[in-house]
C-alpha cells in the first residue's frame, strides 16, 4: 500500500473533533485546553483540534490588517479598563448584525468542515452557534453538534441555546437546562453535568505545604488573606481594591496587564507602601489553582471561570452586581447571594465593608462553599461526547444522511441522570 493510502486508512479511523474557541475573554480558550488535555488521555484514537473561530472566519486577518486590532482585542481591552457599561444593549445590535450576516458566516465556515471532515463539532462560544450548526448539517449531514456551555446561565434569547437546531446542549448548572427545556430543546439533547469546565490543575493534589508557602510569602495562617482577580486580562478595578484595603493581604492576579503589575510592584516597593500589610503581584499564570489555594477568600467579578474556579478551591466570594456587570454574568452574581456564597456589593466603593462583613461571616460561608458537591465536569463532558459520538456511528446511514444532524435525536446518557447537581 502507497504511503498516501495509508494514511487515508489511518485517519479513516480516527475520529475527528473539532473545539471551537474565541479569545474573547479567557474561558472560552481555557475550556477548550482543558478538554483538549483530558480528552488526549481518555480518547487515544481521537484526533482533537482547537479552531479558533475568528481565525476561520478571517483566515487573512484582514480586520487586524484594517484596524490593528484581532476581533476580540477591543472587548479584552474595555474589560481590561472596566469599559462595560451597555454592553447589554451593545449585545443585542451585535447578536442583529450576526442575524444578518448569516448567509455568509455559513459560506464561509463550510468549508472548515469540508476540509476537515470532523465527526464531532464542539463549540464552547456564544452567539455563533446558530451559524456554525447550519455550516456543519450543510457540509457533514449527520455529524453531531455540541454545544458546551461555559456560562452557569444562558442569557436568552439566542446567547448559547439555538432551538431550531439540531444542538446538544452541555450545561452546568440546573439553571442552564431549565431555560433550554423552556427553549424547546428535546431531554435528550440536554446533558447536565457539576459545573463549569476547571483546567485539570484544578482537580490534581495540591503541591507542598500550605503553611509553609503562605509563610514564605510572608503570609500569616492566623490573617485571611485575599486573592483579587478579574480574569486572565486583569482590571483596573484590582488598583482601587488594592488601595482601599492597606491592612488586608492580599494576592493580586493581574493577568496580561503588565501595567498594572508593574504599578503595584512599584507601589509595594515604595516607602510608602511600607506600612501596608503583604502584597503578593502575580501577572500572566497557568498556575492559578495554585494561587487561589493559599488565599481565604476571593474578590472579583462574578464571571463563570473564576467564580467557579473559587468556590472550588473553598473560597467565599465577594463581588459586584450593578450596571457595569457583564449582562451574562448577572445571574451568577444573584445565584452566590441566594446560596449563602459570598457577598454581592453594588459597587467597589463599598469593597472596604464588604470585605469586613465576609471576614466576620467566613465560618458560615466556608461552610455553605464546602457543602457544595465536587465539580467534576472536566471529566464528565467527555463521557457524554464520546457517547453522542457512538449513536451518531450506529445511526442508520439512510438517516444520518437525511435530516441535519440526525444524531441529535439519540438517547440521553445515563451520566445525564447520574451526575451530582454543583449549582
Amino acid at each position: 500500500m502507497h504511503r498516501a493510502e495509508t494514511m487515508r486508512a489511518t485517519l479513516a479511523d480516527v475520529t475527528r473533533v473539532d473545539l471551537v474557541y474565541f479569545n474573547a475573554g479567557g474561558g472560552h480558550r481555557a475550556a477548550a485546553q482543558a478538554l483538549q488535555a483530558v480528552l488526549a488521555e481518555r480518547e487515544p484514537g481521537w484526533h482533537v483540534r482547537q479552531v479558533d473561530l475568528f481565525r476561520a472566519l478571517d483566515p487573512r486577518a484582514r480586520m487586524q490588517r484594517l484596524t490593528g486590532l484581532a476581533p476580540e482585542d477591543l472587548y479584552n481591552k474595555r474589560l481590561a479598563r472596566g469599559l462595560t457599561l451597555g454592553m447589554a444593549q451593545e449585545l443585542k445590535l451585535l447578536q442583529a448584525l450576526i442575524r444578518v450576516a448569516h448567509p455568509g458566516l455559513v459560506a464561509r465556515l463550510r468549508p472548515l468542515w469540508r476540509d476537515a471532515e470532523p465527526d464531532l463539532v464542539v463549540s464552547l462560544v456564544p452567539n455563533f452557534n446558530r451559524a456554525l450548526a447550519d455550516s456543519l448539517a450543510a457540509e457533514r449531514p449527520g455529524v453531531p453538534f455540541v454545544t458546551v456551555m461555559t456560562d452557569l446561565a444562558d442569557y436568552p434569547p439566542r446567547f448559547w441555546i439555538e432551538p431550531r437546531h439540531t444542538q446538544h446542549l452541555i450545561g452546568g448548572s440546573d439553571r442552564a437546562i431549565a431555560q433550554a427545556r423552556a427553549a424547546g430543546l428535546p431531554p435528550a439533547q440536554l446533558h447536565r453535568v457539576s459545573g463549569m469546565i476547571l483546567r485539570p490543575a484544578f482537580h490534581a493534589a495540591a503541591a507542598g505545604d500550605r503553611s509553609a508557602q503562605r509563610s514564605a510569602l510572608g503570609l500569616d495562617d492566623a490573617t485571611p488573606v485575599g486573592v483579587v482577580m478579574f480574569g486572565g486580562h486583569g482590571a483596573q478595578a484590582i488598583d482601587r481594591i488594592e488601595r482601599d484595603l492597606p491592612d488586608r493581604p492580599l494576592i493580586l492576579m493581574c493577568g496580561h496587564h503588565r501595567r498594572l503589575a508593574e504599578r503595584l510592584r512599584e507601589r509595594a516597593a515604595s516607602p510608602a507602601g511600607a506600612g501596608r500589610a503583604a502584597r503578593i503581584v502575580v501577572g500572566y499564570t497557568d498556575e492559578v489553582s495554585r494561587w487561589l489555594r493559599l488565599a481565604d477568600y476571593f474578590v472579583g467579578k462574578p464571571g463563570p471561570g473564576s467564580v467557579s474556579e473559587a468556590l472550588h478551591c473553598g473560597l467565599p466570594v465577594l463581588t459586584v452586581h450593578n450596571a457595569w456587570t457583564l449582562p451574562q454574568e448577572r445571574w451568577n452574581a444573584r445565584w452566590l447571594q441566594a446560596q449563602g456564597l459570598g457577598i454581592v456589593l453594588p459597587g467597589l466603593r463599598d469593597v472596604r465593608a464588604g470585605v469586613d462583613a465576609l471576614i466576620d461571616r467566613m465560618p458560615a460561608l466556608r461552610e455553605a462553599v464546602a457543602r457544595l458537591p465536587p465539580n467534576r465536569a472536566l471529566h464528565e463532558v467527555p463521557v457524554i461526547l464520546a457517547r453522542i459520538v457512538d449513536a451518531a456511528s450506529r445511526a442508520p446511514p439512510a438517516r444520518a444522511a437525511g435530516a441535519r444532524g440526525a444524531a441529535a435525536a439519540a438517547p440521553g446518557t445515563a451520566i445525564d441522570a447520574g451526575v451530582e447537581a454543583a449549582h
